[in-house]
């Protein structure tokens, strides 16, 4: 890998700032010495790890991989059998706790059943419990044993604790009793590991017993009194007896952890490659990065791309392709404009790309592998070298065209700049062209108005600038491809103060051809502007469109609804009719067949024919008045007043009226998200009835619940800003209105982000009763920030 690259693109300080993420010195070493990969399936499966462990933060929250220090040697020492100190057991129960904390994080539960990529990982780490809690039994500390470590250990300490109280007791006789008038103070001190008295050298002679040590000033010699020798002695030979045991059961510990030297590198080593891969999620939710899709053909495309050292709160995003249509970018502007940034983003992107690291740009940012990527940026002057700014670049810049690759990727900042203009443009398009001409990927910054033409004017190359306010004298820092930037330098020194005069007067030094391209860039940022508002405008009315398609599409399903019952209800009526006609006649023909039985009675006979009639006659009426009760009232069109409540019966729809009867009796009425003109006499007033109210439902003196969201329900909502649960909550209670609104498709905007809330909302759509199918938006929609759903 370029070496230069790597410093000038600052891609070692994404590498500290990752260092400082891990948890371990291990893990911290890990990525010290991450560098871009070049196979596409180690970089993928590396941006998975990333993008899951990111995942797991923001679901799950941090996690630390501590007790890894040290176990290296450790280990060493117990490849030769070697016997663990204290401090080395208690190393190796912190790495079997550390396990199992992260074996509980990272593995799947019945409370939790999510897996990702990291799941394997977590399932290598081999628990080693039981080895862990004998440890911490036996060792209190560092340098503490504990008594209970063994029933020998506490023995002899029982033994020791009573030796230590007679010795103790033989010498404080003597501080209190006759021979404290030789001593120099009344105290029990220790001497080479033996209990002595402090006596006055004058007196030394009076206390019988073995002299151990002497004052700095000679004034006073340690005395261990004759009375407590052979204690002293007995004593020593417990602590000895205490020290053999304590290293025999460090040994039993030593030998026990030898059998687990497998399970301890395994979760060593594993614990440092999560430590790594976590560090690389911290740093990816520090930077809100996202996972880019790489490809090999040499194509670049960052969506809303930040540098990730720039300052999070004011860092402009920028749009920025590559390799597609064209190879070469020319980047031009006025200083200060990010052209550099712009640059370094693109390079250092890539870099970090190749690293596995999340990129801080959007959703669906597209990089390419390059063999290896060459930037000549910043000043490169040498005084040591005596290399001026010009011959440094070239230095650098004859280094970059002899080591470059067709599938490489360069970065020229101000190419040829601090020689004379003329020649420095001549030799920065010779330069470009002959990259160009191999089909390498480049990228380069100029003030020289030559390079500007030459993109014009080459196929496979595009002019690029750093949009400059000429009225705040401020870069608003975007890139706008396909058009050629100006220096602004007139307008930003008039700006500033300097006389009109001395402008005038260096407009006039100007070539005639300079100053109509710079004509040209004028009316072509003018026409840019003018054509982004146009965009702007035509997205609205697409918009709109697709409003009045939505409206359309459900007035047709309203009539062919209505025209359904229609039909459903003629049939019913036929079919009652035929019914009245058959009981008729069957009445009738039983009748004749009785009277003719028993002779014919023509008076009881017509009798019974008129009972028959009222009967029939009664059920038509008893009908008659069921269609009544559902025929409407006919109104005047004097009576709609503006707010009424109405029922449409051919669409059999309540709404609100919203305009006053035109000429030809027509009324504007509103219909939940639906507007429609209808006639009056379509149209029956519901004064019981409330459509404005604020709630969903409303019950009026029958207890009966009627709709009243339909008309202020929106076909989008927005849940930007709000938690997991905020969120689907919110978004219960709107589907459940826009059902009741008869309402489809539905807008719903969730931001782009971590994608959190985008597959909280997703997971939730799938399992709603009220949902038919669900899309991520497209151009135009709101891309991956917005989903668009179809309700039954």
């Amino acid at each position: 890998m370029n070496e230069k690259a790597l410093k000038t693109l600052e891609f070692d300080k994404i590498i500290s700032l990752l260092a400082d993420k891990a948890s371990s010195v291990p893990g911290r070493i890990r990525c010290l010495k991450l560098l871009p990969m070049k196979d596409m399936d180690k970089i993928n499966n590396a941006l998975e790890a990333s993008g899951d462990a990111y995942t797991r933060l923001v679901k799950k929250g941090s996690i630390t991989f501590g007790g890894l220090t040290g176990i290296e040697d450790t280990l060493k020492r117990l490849a030769v059998k070697a016997s663990l100190n204290m401090a080395e057991l208690l190393t190796l129960a912190s790495l079997s706790e550390s396990c199992d904390r992260a074996r509980d994080y990272g593995l799947p539960s019945d409370r939790d059943p999510y897996t990702d990529s990291l799941t394997g990982l977590f399932s290598i780490l081999k628990p080693m419990t039981p080895f862990a809690k004998e440890v911490r039994r036996c060792i209190l500390a560092e340098d503490e044993m504990a008594d209970d470590a063994s029933a020998e250990l506490r023995s002899i300490r029982r033994s020791l604790a009573a030796m230590n109280d007679r010795i103790h007791e033989a010498l404080d006789k003597i501080v209190n009793g006759t021979g404290r008038t030789y001593l120099q103070d009344p105290v029990v001190t220790m001497r080479n590991g033996r209990y002595c008295l402090p006596v006055k050298l004058e007196y030394k002679n009076q206390i019988s017993g073995m002299v151990h040590d002497q004052s700095g000033s000679g004034s006073t010699v340690f005395i261990e009194p004759t009375a407590v020798v052979k204690l002293n002695n007995e004593c020593r030979e417990l602590e000895l007896k205490e020290q053999l045991e304590i290293e025999r059961i460090l040994q039993r510990l030593s030998e026990r952890a030898g059998l687990l030297q497998r399970e301890i590198r395994l979760n060593f080593e594993t614990m440092s490659e999560l430590d790594f891969i976590f560090a690389k999620g911290k740093l990816a939710l520090d930077l809100k990065a996202s996972k880019p899709i790489f490809n090999d053909r040499g194509f670049l495309r960052i969506r809303n791309g930040r540098h990730p050292l720039l300052d999070p709160e004011k860092v402009v995003p920028i749009d920025i392709e590559l390799g597609g249509d064209f190879s070469l970018l020319v980047v031009t502007g006025p200083n200060t404009g990010g052209k550099t940034v712009s640059l370094k983003t693109v390079g250092l992107l890539t870099l970090m790309g190749e690293a596995g690291l999340l990129i801080p740009a959007s959703d669906r940012s597209e990089l390419s592998i390059f063999s290896d990527v060459y930037a000549d940026i910043g000043d490169e002057q040498s005084i040591e070298q005596s290399l001026s700014t010009f011959s440094a670049h070239m230095t650098n810049i004859v280094s970059i065209l002899g080591e470059v690759k067709e599938d490489s990727l360069v970065l020229f900042d101000e190419l040829g700049a601090g020689t004379d203009p003329t020649e420095g443009a001549a030799l920065a398009i010779s330069i470009l062209e002959s990259l160009h001409k191999r089909k390498i990927r480049t990228m380069a910054t100029t003030h020289y108005s030559e390079l500007k033409v030459f993109a014009l004017q080459t196929e496979g190359v595009r002019n690029a600038s750093c949009e400059f306010n000429v009225e705040t004298l401020r870069p608003t820092y975007r890139i706008l491809i396909g058009i050629p930037g100006k220096s602004n330098a007139f307008a930003i020194s008039r700006r500033l103060g300097l006389p009109d005069s001395i402008i005038d007067e260096a407009k006039l030094h100007i070539k005639e051809q300079d100053e109509a391209f710079e004509d040209l860039l004028t009316d072509l940022e003018l026409k840019r502007a003018s054509m982004e508002e146009e965009a702007v405008r035509i997205k609205k009315e697409r918009e709109e469109a697709e409003n009045l398609r939505r409206e359309a599409e459900l007035l047709r399903k309203k009539l062919n609804e209505t025209r359904d019952k229609i039909l459903t209800d003629a049939k019913e009526e036929a079919e009652l009719i035929l019914m009245d006609a058959k009981e008729y006649a069957d009445e009738n023909m039983k009748n004749f067949r009785k009277f003719g039985k028993n002779g014919i009675n023509s008076a009881q006979m017509e009798r019974e024919r008129e009972a028959l009639r009222k009967k029939i006659k009664s059920s038509r009426e008893s009908r008659n008045e069921q269609v009544k009760e559902t025929t409407h009232k006919q109104h005047k069109p004097t009576d709609f007043q503006l707010g009424d409540s109405v029922r449409v019966h051919s669409m059999n729809c309540k709404g609100i009226v919203s305009s006053k009867p035109d000429s030809k009796g027509n009324i504007l009425v509103q219909m939940g998200i639906l507007k429609s003109r209808v006639h009056y006499s379509d149209l029956e007033i519901l004064p019981d009835v409330d459509i404005t109210g604020p709630d969903n439902f409303r019950k009026t003196g029958g207890s009966k619940i009627k709709v009243s969201k339909a008309r202020s329900i929106s076909p989008e909502i927005s849940l930007r800003g709000m938690t997991v649960d905020e969120a689907l909550a919110v978004l219960s209670k709107y589907l459940d209105d826009a059902c009741l609104a008869n309402l489809s498709p539905v807008r719903i905007v969730h931001g782009k982000g971590t994608g959190a809330l985008r597959n909280a909302v997703h997971n939730y759509l799938r399992k709603a009763k009220h949902v038919k199918s669900f899309r991520l938006g497209e151009f135009g929609e709101g891309d991956a920030g917005v989903t668009i759903v179809e309700l039954k």
